[in-house]
């Protein structure tokens, strides 16, 4: 039977979260009656991430180069569907509620981007110095340097055709990956839309594994100085 959607998660110590985020997905494919699987891919988790996944009935792929991008890459190389949705397994995304990504793709939007300023962002969700400086002026410099009028470049939930992402020949390896997406996809000419989703607080309770700074600036360099 061919796959219609693949539920992406990518993933690096997240045993605290990663069975609730499967549930909340395997309870979306069993209302909506999508062909879909879930996908994990694991970048070298050396918690019980992978063993709750495969017992939750997820299906894992182990990417061994470590950085944001790269398991990105590996899952979408990996993945089955002819869709992706891919979003965080920290509890920040709703994977319950993502009818409307699955329908914009169907309607032929190569790339559906969530937008979390528009959906409504829980307390303690968002570092304050991200939610009013660095993700809204990233945001613009991004708006600016690609000609789009997409409001939140680093939302972690967004959803693409996968034949069309391997096209585009995804290079970077870390947390600029999500604006790499935006960059290639904008250049290809696809018809990109953007939906409201709430952001609930990370599940967790441990560190996050973005470094603000650094992240920043990668983020700011590609946007500056990369030929796309």
């Amino acid at each position: 039977m061919e796959i219609e959607l693949t539920i992406l998660m990518p993933c690096l110590n997240e045993e605290k979260t990663i069975g609730f985020c499967i549930d909340e997905a395997k309870r979306y494919i069993e209302k909506s009656g999508i062909s879909a699987e879930i996908l994990i891919s694991d970048n070298g988790s050396t918690d019980r991430s992978a063993e709750i996944a495969e017992k939750k009935g997820a299906r894992v792929v182990h990417i061994e180069k470590k950085g944001y991008g790269n398991a990105l890459i590996g899952g979408i190389n990996s993945a089955y569907g002819k869709y992706i949705i891919m979003g965080d397994c920290d509890m920040s995304y709703d994977f319950y509620n993502i009818d409307e990504f699955v329908d914009k793709l169907r309607e032929g939007y190569g790339l559906v981007m969530g937008n979390r300023f528009k959906g409504g962002i829980e307390k303690g969700a968002m570092p304050f110095s991200h939610r009013y400086f660095g993700v809204p002026a990233l945001s613009l410099a991004g708006r600016i340097r690609y000609k789009t009028s997409i409001g939140d470049f680093h939302c972690g939930i967004r959803g693409f055709e996968r034949k069309k992402a391997l096209a585009l020949g995804f290079k970077c390896e870390g947390m600029e990956f999500a604006t790499e997406i935006i960059a290639r996809f904008v250049k290809s000419g696809a018809r990109i839309a953007e939906i409201a989703v709430p952001l609930r607080k990370d599940g967790r309770n441990a560190k996050s594994h973005l470094r603000s700074i650094p992240d920043g600036l990668r983020h700011l360099k590609f946007i500056l100085f990369e030929k796309i």
